[in-house]
């Protein structure tokens, strides 16, 4: 039986409202990211979701050398803090090494376990001691069956809390395929499963010096994985896509949140009635 997990004062799992992380994908700077929260905060408002805000202080693992990557630990944690606190909103960040993770347990929610990162033993053996709820995504390379050892490593650390993303498989050449079967069998190790919509519909490196993406299948996408029983959604947004700093061809607009969400909230609802 899969494993309702606690995140501030609402829970993720069957039986539960939906929840939907979404924000910037890495912290643009101080004021742009208190917009961004307070928009979408009164944007989920509307909605009977549960809001999660997501930004990242450190992209580590971008295409070039030149790819924006964040304000860094200290100043993107005081940034994410605020937030918390001024918006009253659970927050979710990533962590890229095993000295973040006790820095940004004081601050965050939910810490993130990147997919390229879903097997470094130390660095999720580091983030389940603190203790907090753990997201694990699973690596383009990697089979849904075999994150079953991502969950044990976490449990094995005296933390129950664990979540599990999808974002899709590669097969090389630029893209990635969602398959939904996936969302299923990770549930079958008795942990919530969230779908990320966004970074699905990457076309990895697409670009030469950055990743590509297929804006206009996120709504695909997110659709059919409520429909296969999703628990929870990952959607990164942005006020202005084409003037995001990070995955500007994969966040989603401000202004489509509304619709999508409208619809997967219902969707989400006649699923949990079966």
């Amino acid at each position: 039986m899969t494993q309702a997990i606690k995140v501030k004062n609402f829970y993720i799992g069957k039986g539960h409202p939906l929840a939907v992380m979404s924000g910037p994908c890495v912290i643009e700077g101080e004021d742009h990211c208190m917009r961004a929260a307070e928009t979408l905060k009164t944007l989920f408002a509307s909605t009977g979701i549960n809001f999660i805000f997501k930004s990242s202080y450190d992209k580590a693992n971008r295409s070039s050398i030149h790819s924006f990557r964040g304000p860094g630990l200290e100043e993107g944690l005081r940034i994410l803090e605020r937030v918390k606190k001024e918006f009253d909103v659970p927050v979710i960040t990533d962590i890229h090494h095993i000295h973040e993770a006790e820095a940004a347990a004081q601050v965050c929610d939910i810490l993130q376990i990147p997919a390229f990162l879903c097997r470094q033993t130390d660095l999720i053996v580091a983030v389940a001691r603190t203790g907090k709820v753990v997201n694990v995504k699973k690596g383009q390379f990697m089979a849904p069956w075999d994150m079953k050892n991502a969950v044990e490593k976490i449990r094995s650390s005296g933390n129950p809390n664990v979540i599990l993303t999808d974002r899709g498989s590669t097969f090389g050449y630029n893209n990635l395929v969602s398959d939904m079967r996936a969302i299923p069998i990770m549930q079958s190790f008795g942990v919530p499963v969230c779908f990320d919509a966004t970074h699905a519909v990457q076309l990895p490196g697409g670009q030469g010096d950055s990743s590509g993406g297929q804006r206009e299948f996120i709504p695909v996408l997110a659709k059919a994985a409520i429909a296969a029983g999703a628990n929870c959604l990952f959607i990164e947004s942005h006020p202005d896509p084409k003037l995001a700093k990070s995955d500007a061809s994969s966040v989603i607009d401000f202004k489509e949140l509304p619709a999508l969400l409208s619809v997967v909230e219902r969707l989400y609802r006649i699923i949990q009635a079966y």
